[in-house]
Protein backbone atom coordinates (compact mmCIF):
# COMPACT_ATOMS: atom_id res chain seq x y z
CA UNK A 1 0.00 0.00 0.00
CA UNK A 2 1.62 3.60 -0.99
CA UNK A 3 1.81 5.78 2.20
CA UNK A 4 0.40 9.02 2.02
CA UNK A 5 3.79 10.29 3.77
CA UNK A 6 0.93 13.10 5.48
CA UNK A 7 1.55 12.36 8.98
CA UNK A 8 4.80 10.90 9.70
CA UNK A 9 5.04 11.26 13.20
CA UNK A 10 2.15 8.83 13.25
CA UNK A 11 3.43 6.59 11.08
CA UNK A 12 6.42 6.09 13.38
CA UNK A 13 3.61 5.60 16.48
CA UNK A 14 2.26 3.05 14.63
CA UNK A 15 5.39 1.35 13.81
CA UNK A 16 7.15 1.65 17.13
CA UNK A 17 3.68 0.38 17.94
CA UNK A 18 4.00 -2.90 15.81
CA UNK A 19 7.02 -3.33 17.08
CA UNK A 20 6.21 -3.32 21.14
CA UNK A 21 3.10 -5.84 19.43
CA UNK A 22 5.13 -8.04 17.62
CA UNK A 23 8.01 -8.40 20.60
CA UNK A 24 4.92 -9.25 22.62
CA UNK A 25 4.16 -12.38 19.95
CA UNK A 26 7.33 -13.39 20.46
CA UNK A 27 7.10 -13.53 24.50
CA UNK A 28 4.24 -15.32 24.32
CA UNK A 29 5.30 -17.78 22.35
CA UNK A 30 8.43 -18.62 24.40
CA UNK A 31 5.74 -18.34 27.08
CA UNK A 32 3.81 -21.04 25.87
CA UNK A 33 7.20 -23.29 26.50
CA UNK A 34 9.88 -25.07 24.23
CA UNK A 35 7.97 -28.20 23.41
CA UNK A 36 5.26 -27.06 21.51
CA UNK A 37 5.71 -28.68 17.33
CA UNK A 38 6.46 -25.55 15.15
CA UNK A 39 3.72 -25.94 13.05
CA UNK A 40 1.13 -25.72 15.90
CA UNK A 41 2.65 -22.71 16.62
CA UNK A 42 2.22 -21.79 13.11
CA UNK A 43 -1.58 -22.25 13.25
CA UNK A 44 -2.58 -20.68 16.03
CA UNK A 45 -0.18 -17.55 15.04
CA UNK A 46 -2.29 -17.43 11.41
CA UNK A 47 -5.61 -18.64 12.52
CA UNK A 48 -5.88 -16.45 15.55
CA UNK A 49 -4.32 -13.37 13.24
CA UNK A 50 -7.36 -13.59 11.21
CA UNK A 51 -10.18 -12.04 13.57
CA UNK A 52 -8.82 -8.45 14.20
CA UNK A 53 -7.54 -8.55 10.78
CA UNK A 54 -11.14 -8.98 9.43
CA UNK A 55 -12.49 -6.89 12.06
CA UNK A 56 -10.07 -4.42 10.65
CA UNK A 57 -10.80 -4.46 6.96
CA UNK A 58 -14.74 -4.25 8.31
CA UNK A 59 -14.00 -1.07 9.93
CA UNK A 60 -12.47 0.43 6.60
CA UNK A 61 -15.00 -1.17 4.18
CA UNK A 62 -12.72 -3.37 2.96
CA UNK A 63 -14.17 -6.80 3.21
CA UNK A 64 -16.28 -6.83 0.29
CA UNK A 65 -14.33 -8.79 -3.05
CA UNK A 66 -11.26 -9.11 -0.19
CA UNK A 67 -10.49 -12.67 -1.47
CA UNK A 68 -11.10 -11.56 -5.32
CA UNK A 69 -7.58 -12.18 -6.97
CA UNK A 70 -6.07 -12.80 -10.30
CA UNK A 71 -3.12 -14.56 -9.14
CA UNK A 72 -4.09 -17.68 -6.32
CA UNK A 73 -0.64 -19.58 -7.86
CA UNK A 74 0.91 -16.48 -6.43
CA UNK A 75 -0.50 -16.09 -2.61
CA UNK A 76 0.11 -20.20 -2.65
CA UNK A 77 3.76 -19.48 -3.13
CA UNK A 78 3.97 -17.13 -0.58
CA UNK A 79 1.92 -18.70 1.77
CA UNK A 80 4.19 -21.73 1.37
CA UNK A 81 7.33 -19.45 2.16
CA UNK A 82 5.81 -17.78 4.65
CA UNK A 83 4.82 -20.16 6.68
CA UNK A 84 7.97 -22.10 6.13
CA UNK A 85 9.66 -19.35 6.75
CA UNK A 86 7.47 -18.50 10.50
CA UNK A 87 7.79 -22.46 11.19
CA UNK A 88 11.19 -22.39 11.49
CA UNK A 89 11.62 -19.00 12.75
CA UNK A 90 9.38 -20.40 15.77
CA UNK A 91 11.49 -22.87 16.22
CA UNK A 92 14.42 -21.10 16.63
CA UNK A 93 12.70 -18.87 18.95
CA UNK A 94 12.09 -21.39 21.33
CA UNK A 95 14.98 -22.41 21.32
CA UNK A 96 17.25 -19.39 21.36
CA UNK A 97 17.09 -17.03 24.17
CA UNK A 98 14.67 -14.16 22.54
CA UNK A 99 17.85 -11.01 22.35
CA UNK A 100 19.54 -13.68 19.80
CA UNK A 101 16.64 -14.45 18.03
CA UNK A 102 15.36 -11.19 17.25
CA UNK A 103 18.61 -9.98 16.15
CA UNK A 104 20.00 -13.11 14.16
CA UNK A 105 16.43 -12.29 12.36
CA UNK A 106 17.63 -9.05 11.26
CA UNK A 107 19.82 -11.18 8.41
CA UNK A 108 15.98 -11.09 6.51
CA UNK A 109 16.63 -7.33 5.12
CA UNK A 110 20.17 -7.39 4.14
CA UNK A 111 19.38 -11.04 1.92
CA UNK A 112 15.89 -9.25 0.88
CA UNK A 113 18.76 -6.85 -0.71
CA UNK A 114 20.63 -9.36 -2.68
CA UNK A 115 17.52 -11.44 -3.68
CA UNK A 116 15.84 -8.79 -4.78
CA UNK A 117 19.23 -8.22 -7.09
CA UNK A 118 19.15 -11.38 -8.41
CA UNK A 119 15.33 -12.00 -8.89
CA UNK A 120 13.78 -8.76 -9.58
CA UNK A 121 16.82 -7.51 -11.56
CA UNK A 122 16.74 -4.16 -8.97
CA UNK A 123 19.93 -2.15 -9.28
CA UNK A 124 22.34 -2.58 -6.18
CA UNK A 125 24.96 -0.23 -6.16
CA UNK A 126 28.58 -1.04 -4.06
CA UNK A 127 27.28 1.00 -1.24
CA UNK A 128 24.65 -1.12 -0.68
CA UNK A 129 26.74 -4.35 -0.95
CA UNK A 130 29.14 -3.42 1.16
CA UNK A 131 26.33 -2.34 3.82
CA UNK A 132 25.12 -5.77 3.21
CA UNK A 133 28.56 -7.45 3.57
CA UNK A 134 29.10 -5.87 6.75
CA UNK A 135 25.74 -6.70 7.91
CA UNK A 136 25.94 -10.70 7.49
CA UNK A 137 29.54 -10.44 9.13
CA UNK A 138 26.99 -8.94 12.56
CA UNK A 139 24.71 -11.84 12.21
CA UNK A 140 27.41 -14.50 11.75
CA UNK A 141 29.14 -12.77 14.94
CA UNK A 142 25.74 -13.15 17.18
CA UNK A 143 25.36 -16.99 15.49
CA UNK A 144 28.90 -18.21 15.66
CA UNK A 145 29.13 -19.33 19.25
CA UNK A 146 25.93 -21.15 18.77
CA UNK A 147 26.36 -22.62 15.36
CA UNK A 148 29.59 -24.47 17.08
CA UNK A 149 28.19 -25.37 19.94
CA UNK A 150 27.71 -29.58 20.31
CA UNK A 151 26.94 -31.87 23.18
CA UNK A 152 28.39 -35.23 23.57
CA UNK A 153 28.70 -37.39 20.81
CA UNK A 154 28.95 -34.78 18.04
CA UNK A 155 25.17 -33.77 18.01
CA UNK A 156 24.26 -30.14 17.72
CA UNK A 157 22.47 -28.18 20.85
CA UNK A 158 19.44 -26.76 20.84
CA UNK A 159 20.47 -23.98 20.28
CA UNK A 160 23.09 -25.10 17.58
CA UNK A 161 19.39 -26.24 15.91
CA UNK A 162 18.04 -22.97 17.39
CA UNK A 163 20.31 -20.19 15.31
CA UNK A 164 20.26 -22.57 12.04
CA UNK A 165 16.68 -22.35 12.41
CA UNK A 166 16.41 -18.53 12.44
CA UNK A 167 19.24 -18.00 9.65
CA UNK A 168 17.14 -20.55 7.03
CA UNK A 169 13.85 -18.79 8.22
CA UNK A 170 15.56 -15.20 7.28
CA UNK A 171 16.45 -16.85 3.99
CA UNK A 172 12.88 -17.75 3.42
CA UNK A 173 11.21 -15.12 4.41
CA UNK A 174 13.97 -13.19 1.44
CA UNK A 175 12.33 -15.45 -0.82
CA UNK A 176 8.92 -14.58 0.27
CA UNK A 177 9.19 -10.59 0.25
CA UNK A 178 10.16 -11.38 -3.31
CA UNK A 179 7.07 -12.66 -4.04
CA UNK A 180 4.87 -9.97 -2.04
CA UNK A 181 6.81 -7.92 -3.88
CA UNK A 182 5.44 -9.59 -6.84
CA UNK A 183 2.05 -9.32 -5.99
CA UNK A 184 1.67 -5.97 -4.87
CA UNK A 185 2.05 -5.10 -8.65
CA UNK A 186 -1.65 -7.00 -9.14
CA UNK A 187 -3.14 -7.01 -5.62
CA UNK A 188 -4.91 -5.19 -2.57
CA UNK A 189 -2.85 -5.08 0.52
CA UNK A 190 -5.67 -6.10 1.89
CA UNK A 191 -6.11 -9.39 -0.18
CA UNK A 192 -2.20 -10.20 0.05
CA UNK A 193 -2.69 -9.80 3.98
CA UNK A 194 -5.94 -11.96 4.34
CA UNK A 195 -4.83 -14.62 1.67
CA UNK A 196 -1.70 -15.04 3.67
CA UNK A 197 -3.00 -15.33 7.15
CA UNK A 198 -5.69 -18.03 5.94
CA UNK A 199 -3.03 -20.06 3.40
CA UNK A 200 -0.59 -20.07 6.79
CA UNK A 201 -3.16 -21.53 8.99
CA UNK A 202 -4.13 -24.54 6.20
CA UNK A 203 -0.48 -25.36 5.42
CA UNK A 204 -0.04 -25.29 9.13
CA UNK A 205 -2.77 -27.82 9.44
CA UNK A 206 -0.62 -30.32 7.11
CA UNK A 207 1.84 -31.27 10.09
CA UNK A 208 -1.10 -32.35 12.32
CA UNK A 209 -0.22 -35.93 11.30
CA UNK A 210 3.72 -35.51 12.57
CA UNK A 211 2.11 -34.99 16.24
CA UNK A 212 0.42 -31.90 17.82
CA UNK A 213 0.63 -31.68 21.72
CA UNK A 214 -2.16 -31.56 23.79
CA UNK A 215 -2.16 -27.77 25.45
CA UNK A 216 -2.67 -27.31 28.51
CA UNK A 217 -4.78 -24.16 29.35
CA UNK A 218 -1.92 -21.97 30.03
CA UNK A 219 -0.42 -22.93 26.71
CA UNK A 220 -3.40 -22.39 24.57
CA UNK A 221 -3.66 -18.92 26.10
CA UNK A 222 -0.36 -18.19 25.43
CA UNK A 223 -0.33 -19.59 21.68
CA UNK A 224 -3.81 -17.92 21.14
CA UNK A 225 -2.65 -14.46 22.70
CA UNK A 226 0.41 -14.35 19.97
CA UNK A 227 -1.90 -14.89 17.14
CA UNK A 228 -4.11 -11.96 18.17
CA UNK A 229 -0.96 -10.06 18.79
CA UNK A 230 0.43 -11.07 15.25
CA UNK A 231 -2.77 -9.48 13.20
CA UNK A 232 -2.90 -6.72 15.63
CA UNK A 233 1.07 -5.77 14.24
CA UNK A 234 -0.12 -6.03 10.86
CA UNK A 235 -2.52 -4.05 11.13
CA UNK A 236 -0.04 -1.52 13.01
CA UNK A 237 2.26 -2.01 10.25
CA UNK A 238 -0.19 -1.12 7.21
CA UNK A 239 -1.06 1.95 9.03
CA UNK A 240 2.19 2.96 9.87
CA UNK A 241 3.29 2.74 5.72
CA UNK A 242 0.15 4.11 5.67
CA UNK A 243 1.04 7.40 6.86
CA UNK A 244 5.02 7.98 5.99
CA UNK A 245 7.50 6.85 3.68
CA UNK A 246 9.24 3.73 4.17
CA UNK A 247 12.49 5.02 4.81
CA UNK A 248 11.12 7.38 7.50
CA UNK A 249 9.88 4.33 9.82
CA UNK A 250 11.82 1.18 8.99
CA UNK A 251 14.43 2.25 11.11
CA UNK A 252 12.51 2.00 13.88
CA UNK A 253 12.35 -1.92 13.63
CA UNK A 254 15.49 -2.01 15.49
CA UNK A 255 13.97 -1.14 18.32
CA UNK A 256 13.23 -4.86 19.14
CA UNK A 257 16.48 -5.68 19.83
CA UNK A 258 15.99 -3.08 22.81
CA UNK A 259 12.27 -3.98 23.73
CA UNK A 260 13.69 -7.80 23.67
CA UNK A 261 16.64 -7.56 26.21
CA UNK A 262 14.24 -6.09 28.22
CA UNK A 263 11.47 -8.47 27.93
CA UNK A 264 13.93 -11.12 27.70
CA UNK A 265 15.56 -10.15 31.15
CA UNK A 266 12.44 -9.81 33.36
CA UNK A 267 10.17 -12.65 31.89
CA UNK A 268 13.21 -15.52 31.43
CA UNK A 269 16.41 -14.32 32.95
CA UNK A 270 18.39 -13.89 29.46
CA UNK A 271 21.33 -11.73 29.56
CA UNK A 272 22.77 -11.00 26.38
CA UNK A 273 26.43 -12.08 25.09
CA UNK A 274 28.95 -9.76 24.05
CA UNK A 275 28.62 -11.70 20.32
CA UNK A 276 25.36 -10.57 20.73
CA UNK A 277 25.44 -6.89 21.83
CA UNK A 278 28.73 -6.40 19.31
CA UNK A 279 26.70 -8.43 16.29
CA UNK A 280 23.63 -6.86 16.75
CA UNK A 281 25.58 -3.14 16.51
CA UNK A 282 26.94 -4.33 13.04
CA UNK A 283 24.18 -5.59 11.95
CA UNK A 284 21.38 -3.02 13.06
CA UNK A 285 24.06 -0.09 11.77
CA UNK A 286 24.62 -2.06 8.47
CA UNK A 287 20.67 -2.23 7.89
CA UNK A 288 20.55 2.06 8.42
CA UNK A 289 22.28 2.55 6.22
CA UNK A 290 20.68 0.43 3.60
CA UNK A 291 17.86 2.49 4.63
CA UNK A 292 19.16 5.67 4.79
CA UNK A 293 20.71 4.72 0.82
CA UNK A 294 17.65 3.68 -0.23
CA UNK A 295 16.28 7.27 1.04
CA UNK A 296 19.03 9.42 -0.82
CA UNK A 297 18.66 7.06 -4.16
CA UNK A 298 14.63 7.73 -4.07
CA UNK A 299 15.34 11.24 -3.53
CA UNK A 300 17.64 11.14 -6.76
CA UNK A 301 15.31 9.64 -8.73
CA UNK A 302 12.37 12.14 -7.28
CA UNK A 303 14.78 15.33 -8.60
CA UNK A 304 15.44 13.26 -11.74
CA UNK A 305 12.21 13.06 -12.75
CA UNK A 306 11.26 16.58 -11.83
CA UNK A 307 14.25 18.03 -14.05
CA UNK A 308 13.14 15.75 -16.93
CA UNK A 309 11.31 17.29 -19.75
CA UNK A 310 7.36 16.21 -20.54
CA UNK A 311 7.46 13.43 -22.79
CA UNK A 312 11.29 13.38 -22.62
Amino acid sequence: MAADASNPLKGIMMKVSSVVVFVAMQACIKSAGPDIPAGQITFFRSAFAVVPIILYLGYLGQLRGVMKTSSPFGHLRRGMLGIMSMGFGFYGLVNLPLPDAIAIGYSMPLLAVVFAAIFLKEPVRLYRWTAVMVGMIGVVIISWPKLTLFQDGGVPSQQALGAAAVLTSSFLAGFAMIQTRLLVRTEKTATIVMYFSLSGAVFSLLSLPFGWNNLSASEMAFLIAAGFCGGVGQILLTEAYRNADVSTVAPFEYTSIVLGIVIAYILFSDVPTVETLIGTTITVSAGIFIIYREHQLGLERKAARKASPPGG
